[in-house]
């Protein structure tokens, strides 16, 4: 077997033929898991690293909204840059005073904006 490379377009994913679709449609959630676990290419998840991804997308889409960079959004709201960008990289998780930091600025930003300011 060849090695290909291979880049994604996110504009025009891959999709499953029809054969592949009637395939994966005749087998059990357990065979499906079974062989996605037999499968060396693309080894399970741990929950740490799932935790560390949920966080890293809220994190992305919390300062996504805001148009900022990532030393904008740092300097504005008073977090560290380089935390930021290692939650941003899914590095590290974040805690949950910080999640709910990120939900206050995402709802309220310029009230987040001001309390901060008036320091």
């Amino acid at each position: 077997m060849a090695i290909v490379k291979f880049t994604l377009n996110p504009a025009k994913p891959p999709r499953l033929t029809e054969r592949e679709r009637q395939d994966l449609d005749a087998m059990a959630p357990e065979e499906i898991d079974a062989r996605a676990a037999a499968d060396l290419d693309n080894p399970p998840i741990t929950d740490a690293e799932f935790d560390r991804a949920r966080s890293a997308g809220v994190v992305k889409q919390v300062r996504a909204r805001t148009g900022l960079s990532q030393a904008e959004f740092a300097k504005r709201f008073h977090i560290n840059p380089a935390r930021l960008r290692d939650l941003e990289q899914a590095r590290t998780t974040c805690d949950s005073a910080l999640l709910a930091y990120l939900r206050v600025i995402d709802r309220a930003p310029i009230a987040v904006e001001k309390a901060l300011a008036e320091d």
